[in-house]
């Protein structure tokens, strides 16, 4: 289990964790009705503490509330507000390492019926270690027999707490086989993700992903990964993409805030590649992890110092 630190944010005020509690009695509990994000703040070169893309992961959680009904949020936020909360809740912990900062809407009326509009929202951020989801050196697939919830019956751009139900059901399946991780396919049978990061493959020297329309979270580190190579020369396409196409990919790799950039080297007992990291992962990872940690300064608008 991750180290979780012992201040965190809730009800507009800094509380013990095992404070931070909401009603077995509110949208939240009975019905998964909450909206997050996550994002790493790392140890710069100089010590300091670097929040990433702390802006769109900021928009990314006003808009998941929007795309779901919660219309109160926005009306007594501002990321401003937001910003400062997020501050006041990393000054309150000695963070030495690089860490992982976890904020959620909660839908905090009791028992309100199943709804979304005109609701109460409580916001928590707390704090745990940045430790990876998968293998650093490399994870294990398996296609999963559950497939991904579709954008028409839950949107695959919200992070909603209570869809990850469906990440859980592929996820340990997975683990129960033996594998590390699932490979979401949508409704059609087209690529999607894993339960947690989006998925890359690489063949022919060109960078492929699956498209927004693939019921994909539009993921944060998915941005920032496309950025990097088209900075780096690569051609890139966000397109649908076939399972067989990633049994022949050169490489394979998954990406996310839990995920870092991780190889995948083996799909449904298939070995991806020669079965290791590829150059084109390598060279991603390594500039990923140095725009994570400051360390290049091409990126540092992505960064808010702390």
């Amino acid at each position: 289990m991750a180290k979780i630190y012992p201040q965190a944010y809730f009800g507009n005020a800094i509380v013990p964790i095992e404070s931070a509690n909401l009603s077995i009695a509110s949208s939240a509990v009975l019905y998964g009705l909450s909206v997050y994000t996550v994002f790493p703040v790392c140890i710069g070169p100089d010590g300091k503490l670097l929040a990433f893309r702390l802006h769109d992961h900021w928009t990314r959680l006003v808009n998941s509330a929007k795309i779901i009904g919660i219309d109160t949020f926005a009306r007594d936020w501002t990321e401003e507000k937001f910003q400062k909360a997020v501050q006041e809740v990393i000054a309150q912990n000695s963070i030495t390492e690089d860490v992982f900062v976890r904020v959620t809407i909660h839908v905090s009326d009791l028992v309100p019926g199943v709804r979304s509009r005109g609701l109460g929202t409580t916001l928590s951020i707390f704090i745990y270690e940045a430790a990876c989801i998968l293998p650093a050196n490399g994870a294990r697939l398996k296609t999963s027999v559950w497939r991904r919830v579709p954008d028409y019956a839950i949107p695959s751009r919200a992070k909603v707490n209570g869809a990850y139900v469906n990440s859980v059901l592929a996820r340990q399946d997975a683990l129960d086989s033996g594998y590390d991780d699932c490979l979401f396919l949508d409704v059609s049978g087209h690529v999607c993700e894993l339960s947690a990061a989006n998925v890359f493959l690489v063949r022919d020297g060109v960078l492929h992903t699956p498209s927004h329309s693939s019921d994909i979270l539009e993921g944060i580190s998915r941005r920032t990964i496309l950025a990097i190579a088209r900075d780096m020369g690569m051609t890139v396409s966000e397109r649908t993409i076939d399972l067989t196409e990633l049994y022949v990919a050169d490489e394979v790799f998954a990406c996310g805030t839990s995920a870092f950039l991780t190889p995948v080297l083996e799909i449904d007992k298939r070995v991806i590649g020669n079965g290791e990291i590829g150059p084109i992962s390598a060279k991603l990872k390594e500039v990923y992890f140095d725009v994570l940690h400051g360390k290049n300064p091409n990126y540092k608008d992505f960064l808010t110092e702390y």
